[in-house]
């Protein structure tokens, strides 16, 4: 539920001029060229390349631990951490749990916004530390073996770990400090590939039950809010500003003269245009994590095919050289261009997903079927390894 908050501040593409003035279809269409389209565009491939492969070593660096201590240390209690599942009840509730989170930031953000900035801070301290530990390792490689320190009841850590840990305390304290939509935009980040790396999709099965309803979340709260609120819902929550909690202490201690920077809650990505002062482009994280689940899955499924299956010697030669996760990532891109297309031409928030998802899923059930693979990605892909199965994987709590 708390990273419902953060996922669903913004789930909608727009773009948002200082000055909205009548534009031809050639000049928005031209205006897709605009930097803070362009800034979005690479940031969200990048993030869901990245957070794909990672993904796929933390799996591949689980299997060898755990077969190292099978070997070598029967007994040894730690573990690589292991990977959540989302199951076919938690694809059908997660798009009511967001609109949950969405109807109390709508309802309550007032009342609420020093909680939800503070679920923010833990949630972002924890996911760019994820994002910061690789880059730690190779650091502090020479001056530390990698042996872990024990914390007590905080458990045991490496001098990566920690530092990597305090790194992120201290860019999140950046961000509260000055409020700008840069250190936003890296805490998001960090949000984006923790949660690609870390979540798994059984099969296409549960991801196509989680896209279409988030699709259908995404469009009603976008597209027809206004009629029963008045107001575009998930616009105003996506904008919204909380209280700057530095503002609170200083009240507290009757400094009325300080006023720090309000906050906007890190569950989208923000970039300004270079051409034009006062125009941003806005992108929800949910439009990245999500078509990325889907991408780290078939990632994911084309290894182990690798592994424990033969070349396939279909005469199709083109499709059986196209891969699962280029077919994916083109898909992704043609709906993201789409999407940003639509934002220019209406000059008005879209429901990315409502492109992003087919773009993203119908090339990949047409290309399956060719490889002769849909059957076994829809029901048990991953059914050699037993992973779906697994003791060792915990289910997400929605």
């Amino acid at each position: 539920m708390l990273f419902n908050i953060l996922l669903t501040v913004s789930d909608a593409l727009e773009t948002k001029p200082i000055n909205e003035q009548p534009n031809s279809w050639r000049n928005s269409i031209f205006s897709v060229l605009d930097s803070s389209h362009l800034s979005t565009f690479i940031l969200a491939i990048a993030l869901i390349v990245y957070g794909s492969f990672r993904a796929l070593d933390h799996d591949k660096a689980k299997d060898f631990a755990s077969s190292y201590k099978l070997l070598f240390e029967p007994s040894a209690n730690e573990q690589v951490s292991p990977a959540n599942v989302i199951e076919t009840i938690h694809a059908i509730v997660f798009p009511l749990g967001a609109s949950l989170s969405l109807m109390i930031m709508f309802f309550y953000f007032d009342s609420l916004q020093t909680v939800f900035i503070i679920c923010t801070a833990i949630l972002s301290i924890m996911g760019f530390s994820y994002l910061l530990t690789p880059c730690c390792q190779m650091i502090l490689r020479p001056c530390s073996n990698n042996t872990k320190i024990s914390f007590g009841i905080f458990g045991r850590h490496t001098l990566s770990e920690i530092v990597a840990f305090s790194l992120s305390i201290a860019l999140v304290l950046i961000w509260i400090i000055t409020g700008h939509w840069f250190f936003m935009d890296v805490i998001a980040t960090g949000l984006c590939i923790s949660f690609i790396a870390l979540v798994r999709l059984p099969n296409l099965k549960v991801s196509a039950l989680l896209l279409l309803g988030l699709v259908i979340y995404d469009v009603f709260w976008v597209y027809f809010s206004h009629y029963i609120f008045t107001t575009n819902v998930m616009v105003r929550v996506a904008t919204k500003e909380a209280e700057n909690p530095l503002t609170t202490i200083a009240r507290m201690f009757n400094f009325n003269r300080y006023h720090a920077p309000k906050l906007s809650l890190p569950g989208k990505i923000v970039f300004p245009s270079m051409q034009q002062q006062g125009r941003f482009s806005l992108l929800g994280l949910g439009d990245i994590i999500m078509p990325g689940l889907v991408l780290c899955f078939v990632l994911r499924f084309e290894s182990q095919k690798r592994i424990h299956s033969l070349h396939n010697n279909d005469p199709l030669s083109f499709i059986n050289r196209l891969t699962y996760f280029q077919c994916c990532l083109l898909g992704y891109c043609a709906g993201l261009l789409a999407a940003t297309i639509s934002s220019e031409v209406f000059k008005c928030a879209q429901p990315a997903l409502l492109f992003l998802v087919p773009f993203t899923l119908l090339p990949l059930l047409l290309i399956a079927h060719l490889k002769g693979d849909l059957h076994s990605m829809w029901s048990d892909p991953f059914a050699e390894n037993n992973e779906t199965s697994s003791t060792s994987c915990k289910l997400l709590d929605v």
